[in-house]
């Protein structure tokens, strides 16, 4: 074997990785022996499968329902009944969260934190490369690793990195490839390492640790590494190392990336445009296709579109595709999605939700951030979605450097007189990437010693500070009558992820 992708703890485990995935299919297109391991999904289930030490209520119950709240995730039916869902999976974190306490770790369906270690400090991150045995994940990851090496020897383990919250079980992993052995080359790649070696990193701080770390879609840089010139212009992702195992949603979904970077790529805010990633797309025209293509070879319940937008462009070419599988991803607000014929066409092509970057409910403010929607447009689009059958996830940005009290009771306001067209809602509060072009012209501090942080905070230039903007949101924004149970709609720990489910 000479490349094994792995996928490491901790993400949401809902649904397949899509990069190892299109990794595979590159190195499938040129005939590469390789092997992928989703970490994450696996060293979840070892938690799960384990003994659950605890005698609280919340803990008994989790422990007896344990098989049972796995199913109901898993078929569907708890989807018919909200509060047997927010059951389940609590009740399935519960577990985790119980499990890892003794290590000093917060777990649960969607976040690892450790109580002293850090993934913004690259020597926390090698502490626990040196230390693996004190990572919540370590005795599956041990157990997993060793066989993995013993029968297939693999010249090349690359690990892909794309949240925070998998950094320190990555690096326990990638300390125990080393002390398995020593003379087997490591590389990092993912959305994560990316933004690394676009902001914070020059060089490699992992040396002796990790032998390569590569920024961007990494297929190219894998295939050289395997002494193989490029022969194939493209490839579909490859997801037959995962089709059959038992992720925690009703069916399997399908993620599919038809662009890398963003179609506008003019937010002020957006850590694409901090990173200078450059758009690259594959034709729309072609999609369909491709998508089809996957969709009859992995009978998928769901598509998940993960582009950051999908352009008109593609929409337009979804939306006359004929496609019968249900599919979500992210959309601008723009004028085409306030015609009903091409809304009603989308929905016949299978869309079921869409993410929707709204922001902020005040103009002036979107104008600020260089959005280049119209709130105009953003109300019809709304309406002409519902009104096609199509559910929106929202999300709104709190506390921008544009954005003031008054700013912010605007966006209530609006979102409140449209709340009868809004499925979900996303509410974030704003964090300054440290090398946007914002960060220049405002007074800027740090939230952490990290040399790995990607994000500062600011005095922001209308006095309306994180906690004052975390109060309006709990105490006004989150209780208003229009907009309380938009909020609870959100399915907890999945969000967006599983929230197709339920339109």
């Amino acid at each position: 074997m000479d490349t094994v992708l792995i996928h490491p703890p901790l993400s949401r485990p809902c649904e397949p990785p899509a990069g190892i995935a299109l990794l595979a299919g590159a190195l499938q297109a040129h005939g590469i022996p390789h092997l992928e391991v989703d970490a994450n999904l696996e060293g979840v289930l070892h938690l799960l499968e384990g003994e659950v030490q605890g005698e609280d209520t919340f803990t008994r119950r989790a422990r007896a329902h344990r098989e049972e709240n796995l199913a109901l995730l898993r078929g569907g039916h708890g989807f018919r009944d909200r509060g047997h869902y927010i059951r389940a999976a609590s009740e399935i974190s519960r577990i985790l969260e119980v499990r890892a306490l003794p290590l000093g770790t917060r777990l649960g369906l969607n976040n690892l934190q450790h109580d002293e270690l850090s993934p913004l400090r690259s020597a926390d991150l090698v502490r626990r490369a040196e230390e693996p045995e004190g990572d919540v994940f370590a005795p599956y990851l041990c157990s997993r690793l060793t066989a993995l090496l013993e029968a297939e020897t693999p010249r090349t383990v690359g690990l892909s990195l794309n949240f925070m919250s998998q950094a320190l079980s990555a690096f326990a992993a990638v300390g125990l490839l080393r002390s398995l052995d020593a003379g087997i080359r490591i590389v990092l790649g993912g959305g994560l390492v990316t933004s690394w070696l676009k902001g914070p990193l020059k060089d490699n701080p992992f040396a002796g640790l990790v032998d390569e770390m590569v920024a961007g879609p990494g297929e190219i840089r894998l295939l050289e590494l395997t002494g193989v010139r490029p022969t194939h212009p493209s490839w579909t992702p490859d997801y037959d190392a995962f089709r059959d195992l038992p992720y925690l949603s009703p069916g399997f979904v399908l993620p599919f990336a038809a662009s890398t970077g963003c179609c506008w790529g003019r937010c002020s805010f957006c850590p694409e445009r901090a990173e200078q990633n450059r758009y690259a797309c594959i034709p729309p025209g072609d999609v369909p296709a491709q998508v089809g293509d996957l969709c009859g070879r992995y009978a998928p319940s769901l598509v998940h579109f993960t582009d950051n937008a999908m352009s008109p462009a593609l929409l337009a070419a979804m939306a006359g595709s004929g496609l019968d599988t249900p599919w979500y991803g992210f959309a601008r607000l723009t004028p085409h999605l306030a015609d009903p014929d091409f809304c009603r066409a989308l929905r016949r092509s299978g869309c079921a939700m869409l993410q929707l970057g709204l922001e902020s409910g005040d103009q002036a403010v979107l104008d600020s951030l260089d959005k280049g929607i119209r709130l105009e447009d953003a109300s019809r689009a709304l309406r002409t979605l519902h009104g096609a059958g199509i559910g929106t996830y929202v999300y709104l940005l709190f506390g921008t450097p544009a954005e003031d009290e008054q700013s912010a009771r605007t966006t209530l306001e609006y979102v409140a007189s449209h709340a009868a067209y809004i499925d979900f809602l996303n509410l974030s509060i704003f964090n300054l990437p440290r090398y946007g072009d914002e960060a220049g012209s405002l007074e800027t501090y740090d939230f952490t010693d990290g040399d790995l942080s990607l994000y500062q905070g600011f005095t922001h230039p209308r006095g309306w500070e994180r906690n004052l903007v975390r109060r309006f949101l709990d105490r006004e924004f989150r209780r208003h009558p229009a907009i309380a149970g938009i909020v609870r709609n959100d399915p907890p720990f999945f969000t967006s992820n599983h929230a197709p489910f339920f339109c």
